[in-house]
């Protein structure tokens, strides 16, 4: 099994939100021995999204392989303005060069949602991102982590994820490692 960590924020430093969160995915797909990979979109050079282009951007084929190749998907986001920052749409846009592949776009995969948010409004994010991955033929876990910013880390100026929301983020990852498995099975692809 291979999974995918999005982090479709622009934030560069390890010790920002979207780096804890995604060295704490890792971390824990580790321990469960889960090849994955993380994809930071503010690394990643992906230009705006344009059919006229002659030529596939190598940035882009790059990221289609990533996220092709996995078959599981955690997409982190923070949430901007009432929904997921535009260069993670962007970046989900390019999938449109895998609609003649067979499968298509994100088919059956597995996606995992986890979007923060000053306030309680993260669940905005959630929905955003669960409309991107179902129109990429993808399937969204039944369970997914809206998070309360303020209520992230145990104490103000600390990057430890609090023990609710490490509970939280390990049956997102129990739920997406176990039903992937399962799935995979089920398709005759174990």
């Amino acid at each position: 099994m291979k999974a995918l960590i999005f982090n479709g924020a622009l934030e560069r430093r390890q010790e920002s939100t979207s780096g804890v969160l995604s060295n704490y995915f890792a971390e824990q797909l580790n321990q469960l021995g889960v090849e994955n990979s993380v994809f930071n979109l503010a690394d990643s050079g992906i230009p705006l999204f344009d059919t006229s282009l002659s030529r596939i951007p190598n940035s882009v084929k790059i990221m289609n392989n990533l996220f092709l190749e996995a078959d599981v998907h955690f997409w982190l986001s923070p949430l901007y303005h009432g929904s997921v920052p535009g260069v993670m749409k962007n970046c989900l846009d390019w999938l449109e060069i895998s609609a003649k592949n067979s499968p298509a776009y994100l088919t059956d995969k597995n996606i995992g949602l986890v979007c923060w948010a000053d306030g309680v409004q993260a669940l905005q994010g959630i929905n955003a991102m669960d409309a991107i991955a179902k129109s990429l033929r993808a399937w969204t876990l039944p369970f997914s982590v809206p998070i309360v910013k303020r209520e992230l880390f145990e104490n103000i100026g600390s990057r430890e994820i609090s023990s609710d929301y490490k509970r939280k983020l390990d049956l997102l990852i129990n739920i997406a490692t176990t039903r992937t498995a399962v799935f995979e099975t089920l398709l005759g692809r174990s």
